[in-house]
């Protein structure tokens, strides 16, 4: 059975700024950047707004081949002569930034790995047999050798960037020193991460004074794991700690970063059924915020640099089946929910959280293979749409009220920071109907409901009952945009046509024509009585509408 929900929005006031905290995007292959289909989906991103995208990537500054791989790139960056002097070629590097620069996005610069001619030796095994297989496998997780190098490494990396694109441009940019220090991204100890940190910023603020630069990007926060001792670790040293390479007290933080993920679904043949869940994600938020409470640091930005609903991005459903997800409108709802409530969370605390959704596109897979993507075969997945929905929206917040939404009590749950994600599945919970209401920049009312139950294979129907109060006209016209199990949703059309691996010809056009933001239905025109109209339709568990008034 399904449940009636009733939806209040007051068109009528203003109740505050509409920020598009949802402008950040990232993906592991650094090298996917510049190639063909990677500068199309970024330009699919760049022109959903008029605002850029942020796009953070992994491994730019490792040694290799500079081609793309799963899980690894390179871009040659750096090495040394036989005198060990350091020699610097910018090809591969500059054509990532250009890619980003060009598509009308703005890079999110991440400060990694490290080169092999800088890592320090005292961290790997002996030198013999296949040295670039070794690095490509951990070593570029070592600390640098000499400090001093890192440092000019840095300073030499970050002058380029002004040279090439001046000051004022890459002051609009962000930086971050590394990946997930906390677990096997980093060989060395949080001491040494400190330690770098503090040449990296003292190198960074001398080559671009007015640049923003985080830390710690550590993985998700959970009640004193280790990524919590880590995250109090940094931003004490960061306030309180003397500074490595100063060696004055504290060291400057522009910006402050970590990682939240609802669950994580390894390689498993016939896993059992388990789904991720949005409260554990959005309780891994309200932990970091309340560590930067802790240490004075409320008010800085909090930019969650992954924040997915799970943690392996290159898996997909050949690896782990509950990845099914991700092809889905379930993916799409996932996002509405979470974002939603890490926005609560941002007033709650008063501090700007932005999460960034770790997801691209791989090259060469099956046709919806079940990897973290916005794109298969350059086809748009029902998640794309969600941020195609994002980009329509206007600046001015409105009033909005949902009698279904989920209240922030979960916080408190006593098992919700120690859910076991091999085994959760989200059966019994009550489904999550909820939204927000803005005020489009012609005017019009746009209002996002969305539908959201962490188990998947739950399949009912909710009655809504919408109400907009405070218009102004007589007459209404009302659009109506949905994502759900056939709308705006090419994995169903997919579906279909018998799921092939590799579609092509008219088959694949029938499936890419159902790639975009459909609508539920005919616009419709109502009669608005003593400033109000009144609208009703079905939601399925997993789904968002966009209404437009106009």
């Amino acid at each position: 059975m399904g449940k009636n929900v009733n939806i209040t929005v007051d068109a009528g006031t203003v109740i505050g700024p509409q920020d598009h905290y949802w402008r950040y995007i990232g993906y592991d292959e650094c090298n996917y950047t510049y190639i063909k289909e990677g500068k199309e989906l970024l330009k699919k991103f760049a022109d959903l707004e008029k605002d850029p995208y942020y796009v953070r990537t992994h491994f730019t500054f490792c040694t290799g081949n500079c081609h793309h791989t799963y899980k690894f790139g390179s871009t040659n960056i750096y090495w040394e002569n036989e005198k060990g002097e350091p020699v610097y070629d910018f090809t591969y590097y500059d054509m990532i930034i250009d890619a980003q620069l060009e598509s009308g996005n703005k890079p999110f610069i991440e400060l990694g790995f490290m080169p092999l001619d800088l890592i320090d030796r005292a961290y790997t095994a002996d030198l013999k047999g296949d040295i670039y297989g070794r690095y490509k496998d951990s070593w570029w997780a070592c600390p640098p050798k000499s400090y001093k190098k890192w440092y000019d490494f840095i300073y030499t990396v970050v002058s380029h960037l002004v040279e090439r694109h001046g000051e004022e441009e890459v002051a609009t940019w962000y930086f971050e020193l590394w990946n997930e220090p906390d677990i096997f991204y980093w060989a060395g100890t949080a001491a040494e991460y400190t330690k770098m940190f503090d040449y990296t910023e003292a190198a960074l603020h001398k080559a671009a004074p007015t640049a923003r630069l985080s830390g710690p990007a550590v993985t998700g926060i959970r009640n004193d794991n280790d990524s919590t001792m880590y995250m109090r670790y940094f931003l004490d040293h960061c306030k309180n700690g003397m500074n490595f390479c100063t060696g004055k007290q504290g060291t400057r933080l522009d910006f402050i970063t970590c990682h939240t993920k609802g669950g994580g679904f390894p390689f498993e043949m016939h896993a059992p059924k388990c789904v991720p869940s949005v409260e554990s994600q959005v309780n891994q938020v309200k932990n970091a915020l309340e560590i930067m409470k802790e240490f004075g640091y409320l008010g800085t930005e909090l930019v969650l640099s992954e924040a997915d609903p799970d943690g392996w991005a290159a898996g997909g459903i050949y690896d782990n089946a509950n990845m099914c997800f991700r092809n889905t409108e379930y993916y799409a709802s996932y996002v509405a929910s979470g974002y939603e409530k890490m926005e609560r969370l941002s007033a709650m605390y008063n501090t700007p959280v932005k999460p960034l959704a770790w997801a691209f596109m791989f090259p060469g897979e099956r046709c919806f293979e079940g990897t973290r993507t916005f794109s298969t075969q350059s086809i748009n997945k029902a998640v794309f749409n969600m941020f195609k929905i994002y980009g329509m929206l206007g600046f001015e917040k409105l009033g909005f009220t949902s009698d279904a939404a989920e209240d922030m009590s979960f916080l408190q749950a006593p098992d919700i920071d120690h859910r076991d994600n091999r085994h959760y599945t989200g059966e019994g919970e009550e489904t999550d109907v909820a939204g927000f209401a803005v005020r489009g920049e012609n005017g019009e009312t746009q209002i996002v409901v969305y539908s959201h139950n962490n188990d998947r294979d739950l399949h009912e129907t909710a009655d809504i009952t919408l109400k907009i109060t405070g218009l102004a006209s007589a007459d209404v016209t009302a659009t109506h945009y949905r994502i759900d199990d056939q709308h705006s949703n090419a994995y169903a059309e997919w579906v279909r046509q018998g799921q092939p691996l590799f579609p092509e010809g008219e088959v694949y056009d029938a499936i890419k024509a159902r790639d975009g933001l459909e609508k539920l239905a005919d616009d419709a025109v109502s009669t608005v009585k003593d400033g109000a109209v009144t609208l009703t339709f079905s939601m399925p568990t997993h789904g968002v509408s966009l209404i437009i008034i106009k």
